[in-house]
C-alpha cells in the first residue's frame, strides 16, 4: 500500500523504524536499583525505500549507533517498532528472527577489530555462507566464496591469508564480503570510512554505491562526516542528543537546512578559505549529558533563535515543506544560508 511521508505518496518503505526508544538503566546502592536512565534515542522515526540509502549525522553520542544496533536488535529497544518489508521484527522470538539477521547486517567502523585475527579469510568467509542457511557442497561454499572476494576488488590469493597481511581498505573490503555472504539486503554502515585515508575512503564508498546498483541494497549509512554522506546518501536525518531534528532529501537538506542544528553543523565543516571562516556562526557551548536532558528542545540551550516556548515545549518532527521535516517551531521563518561547498553532484 502506499503511504504519505512529507506530503508526498510513496511506495511501502522496506525498512521503516517507528518512534524508536532506547534507554539505558543507570542503577546505584546496596540493591542496585534504578535511579536514573541515559536516553540514548527517543522517539526516532524514518523510511528507507528498497535500494536507498538513508544517512544518519550528528556529533559523537547523538543516538545513530544506537539506532542501527536497536535494528538489527544486537540491543533491544525499550520501545517502538522496526519494520522490514512490512513485518514488524521487534517482538519476533529467536527462530522467527534468525531469516531477518540474515538478510540485514552491519559493517563497523574498524576494519582491525571486526575480523578473528586467527581466521584465513577463505574460513571467515566460509563460516558466513554456511549461516546464511544454505547448505552448499565444499565445491560450491568454495566458489561462493571466490566470487564474493572477486565482487569487492580481491582476488582468491587473498582467501588463505590472514587479517594482519592486509590494509585497512582491504579489510573493509573483506568486512563487505562477508556481508554479503548471507545473501543480505539491507547493509547498516556504521561509519565504514572513518579509519580509512582519504583516498582510500573514495575507493571503498565507490565500491559501496557500486554494490549497492548490482546488487539493489538498502543501506543505512551512520556517519559524522557531512561530505561522505552527501555522496551516498538519497535522504538525510540530523540528530542530536537522541532526537531527529531535520529529515529531507540530501540535495535539499544541504542547500535549505531549517534547524538551526542542521546549519550549525555545516558552518563547522572545514574550508580552505580564510574569508569564508571569518564569516562563518560558529556553534558554541558544550553538549549537555544524557541524563539530564534539557526541557523543551534538547537545543535551545545552544540555539540563538531560543525563545521562552522553546524552554518549556518540546517541538515535534513537524513536514515544513513536501518531504522535508524539522522539529523546530520557528523553521519557516528563520531562511538559514548554509555554504554552498558540499552540494550533492
Amino acid at each position: 500500500m502506499p503511504s504519505v511521508h512529507g506530503g508526498i505518496k510513496t511506495a511501502q518503505p522496506f525498512i521503516k523504524v517507528v518512534n524508536l526508544k532506547k534507554w539505558f538503566p543507570i542503577t546505584g546502592g546496596l540493591f542496585g536499583r534504578t535511579v536514573g536512565y541515559v536516553r540514548a534515542v527517543n522517539e526516532v522515526s524514518f523510511e528507507i525505500p528498497k535500494g536507498g540509502t538513508f544517512g544518519l549525522v550528528g556529533e559523537s553520542g547523538s543516538g545513530k549507533t544506537t539506532i542501527g544496533r536497536c535494528m538489527l536488535r544486537l540491543i533491544e529497544p525499550t520501545s517502538g517498532q522496526v519494520l522490514v518489508d512490512g513485518v514488524d521484527i521487534t517482538n519476533l522470538k529467536r527462530k522467527q528472527m534468525a531469516p531477518y539477521r540474515r538478510m540485514m547486517q552491519i559493517i563497523f567502523q574498524d576494519p582491525y577489530a571486526s575480523l578473528d585475527p586467527r581466521q584465513t579469510i577463505k574460513s571467515a568467509l566460509l563460516e558466513a555462507i554456511r549461516a546464511s542457511g544454505e547448505k552448499p557442497s565444499a565445491t560450491d561454499a568454495f566458489a561462493r566464496a571466490k566470487k564474493l572476494i572477486e565482487l569487492v576488488g580481491l582476488n582468491e590469493d587473498h582467501l588463505y591469508r590472514f587479517p594482519h597481511e592486509f590494509s585497512g581498505g582491504q579489510r573493509q573490503r573483506i568486512a563487505v564480503a562477508r556481508a554479503l555472504a548471507t545473501n543480505s539486503e539491507f547493509l547498516i554502515l556504521d561509519e565504514p570510512t572513518s579509519f580509512l585515508d582519504v583516498s582510500v575512503q573514495a575507493q571503498v564508498l565507490n565500491l559501496l554505491k557500486q554494490l549497492q546498483k548490482d546488487l539493489n541494497l538498502t543501506y543505512l549509512f551512520i556517519s559524522h562526516n557531512l561530505s561522505v554522506i552527501a555522496h551516498m546518501s538519497d535522504r538525510v536525518g540530523v540528530m542530536y542528543l537522541g532526537k531527529m531534528m531535520e529529515v529531507a532529501n540530501t540535495q535539499t537538506i544541504y542547500s535549505n537546512p531549517m534547524h538551526p542544528y542542521t546549519h550549525a553543523l555545516m558552518e563547522a565543516i572545514p574550508v580552505p578559505d580564510p574569508a569564508i571562516r571569518h564569516q562563518r556562526e560558529i556553534l558554541h557551548g558544550d553538549v549537555p549529558g544524557v541524563v539530564n536532558l534539557p526541557s523543551g528542545c534538547v537545543f535551545h540551550d545552544r540555539c540563538k533563535y531560543a525563545t521562552q516556548k522553546c524552554k518549556d515545549e518540546i517541538p515535534g518532527l513537524d513536514v515544513q515543506a513536501p518531504g522535508h521535516e524539522a522539529a523546530c517551531f520557528y523553521a519557516k521563518d528563520l531562511n538559514l544560508q548554509p555554504l554552498a561547498l558540499y552540494q550533492k553532484s
